[in-house]
C-alpha cells in the first residue's frame, strides 16, 4: 500500500493517547506523551498501556517505541500518582490504586 493509505488506515483503527504530567506547585501540567493504541483496546487496557510506556523499568520510557515524546530536553521523570491520561476528550487520573475520571469538576474513582 501508499504511505497515504496506511496513514489513513492507522487513523481508522487507532486513536492517541495524551500522557500529562501534573507538576503541582511546581508549574502547570504539561503534555509530555502521544501515543498510538489500537481502538479496540478496553479502556482499562489503554490506561494501563499508557501508565506503563511512561515509565522508566529497564531504560527511558521515553525511548519506548510506540510513543511520540513531547517534552524537550535530555530526560522527563515516569508518570506517577495525580498525573493524567486523555483519551479523547475524556481525562482520567493516576490514583495510589487504580484511577478516576474527570466528570464536571469532580475527579470520580472507576
Amino acid at each position: 500500500m501508499n504511505k497515504k493509505l496506511d496513514a489513513l488506515l492507522k487513523t481508522l483503527n487507532d486513536e492517541k493517547v495524551s500522557v500529562i504530567h501534573n507538576n503541582g506547585p511546581a508549574g502547570p501540567a504539561n503534555a509530555v506523551a502521544l501515543i498510538d493504541m489500537p481502538k479496540t483496546m478496553s479502556l482499562a487496557e489503554k490506561l494501563e498501556h499508557a501508565f506503563m510506556l511512561t515509565n522508566s523499568i529497564e531504560s527511558a520510557w521515553y525511548e519506548n517505541k510506540g510513543l511520540t515524546k513531547l517534552f524537550s530536553g535530555d530526560g522527563c521523570r515516569s508518570t506517577m500518582v495525580g498525573d493524567m491520561v486523555l483519551i479523547g476528550n475524556s481525562k482520567y487520573r493516576v490514583e495510589k490504586s487504580g484511577w478516576s475520571k474527570l466528570i464536571g469538576d469532580t475527579w470520580s474513582k472507576l
